[in-house]
């Protein structure tokens, strides 16, 4: 079975470095994806693009808008990314240089970080980023849930905020990385409700494969996301991806794999990802 990673990273972040070097322990460069990658029969993956200046780190309101993979010199077949918005810097010189990176053939969506930044999905300084999207046909990546920093605000990633969205832009395709964890049941409703909203089941634990393997056997520890899913009840929706570094390849494939019934694996690890990022054919050269 070939398998898409709908969503990973490789950027200079000290957190991802951090997470890598003490809970992780995976090699967190280029060089160590792709070996991971090639182990586990990963065709490609989907970089969310992000960067951090001096200062406190992510969420950085000083990054320039794209954010991208700073680690990635020049893009490996297997490797794609969704540039990264900072509303911090969205003027109009970001939103032209937004529009000439989905202009590059390793573009193929948009990255917005709910929560790591205080605006709601619906705020009007986003409404030209869906415009874009609709222009070029790529689909809008929102962060929801839980943030990867206690900086962030999290009444703006819960994912209630995105139905104004999808009503809105019914034209635009859109993908809640982390399915909004801890709001799963929430986040399922919205996926459920919305043609056009997807959800991606990366990034619900850190750790090495140790810690993934106690985690997924907990009885209690994933009961709200399997109760979201059959609520849900659109596996075909939903898309693998890793969220690494925070977790091994291996470890974070298997609990994915037990966590779908098997008649949905072709669709979550890789036709929805075809469908929701198109771009990523031409790449595969499908």
């Amino acid at each position: 079975m070939k398998i898409i990673d709908a969503h990973m990273h490789l950027s200079h972040i000290d957190s991802f470095k951090q997470t890598a070097a003490e809970r992780s322990f995976v090699d967190y460069s280029v060089e160590g994806l792709l070996r991971e990658y090639e182990a586990q029969g990963i065709v490609l993956g989907i970089g969310m693009g992000v960067t951090e200046t001096a200062g406190e780190g992510f969420p950085d309101r000083d990054a320039p808008t794209p954010m991208g993979l700073d680690m990635v010199s020049s893009y490996p077949k297997s490797i794609v990314y969704c540039p990264g918005v900072n509303p911090f810097t969205l003027d109009n010189a970001g939103l032209d240089a937004l529009e000439k990176s989905l202009q590059q053939p390793e573009a193929v969506g948009i990255k917005i970080y709910l929560g790591y930044y205080p605006f709601y999905a619906y705020d009007a300084l986003y409404q030209p980023v869906y415009e874009l999207a609709k222009r070029y046909g790529v689909p809008v990546v929102f962060h929801t849930g839980d943030t990867y920093s206690e900086r962030g605000l999290l009444k703006y990633s819960h994912p209630l905020a995105i139905d104004e969205v999808a009503v809105a832009h019914r034209g635009v395709n859109f993908m809640m990385a982390h399915l909004g964890d801890p709001w799963v049941l929430d986040g399922a409703e919205i996926v459920y409700k919305n043609r056009n909203v997807f959800a991606d089941l990366s990034g619900l634990m850190v750790g090495d494969a140790a810690e993934c393997a106690r985690l997924k056997d907990s009885p209690l520890f994933f009961s709200h996301l399997r109760h979201a899913l059959v609520f849900c009840d659109n596996y075909e929706k939903m898309l693998f991806g890793t969220d690494w570094p925070l977790a091994p390849v291996e470890p974070y494939l298997q609990f994915v794999k037990e966590l779908i019934p098997e008649a949905y694996h072709e669709d979550v690890f890789y036709r929805t990802a075809l469908n929701v990022f198109p771009r990523i054919r031409q790449r595969l050269e499908l």
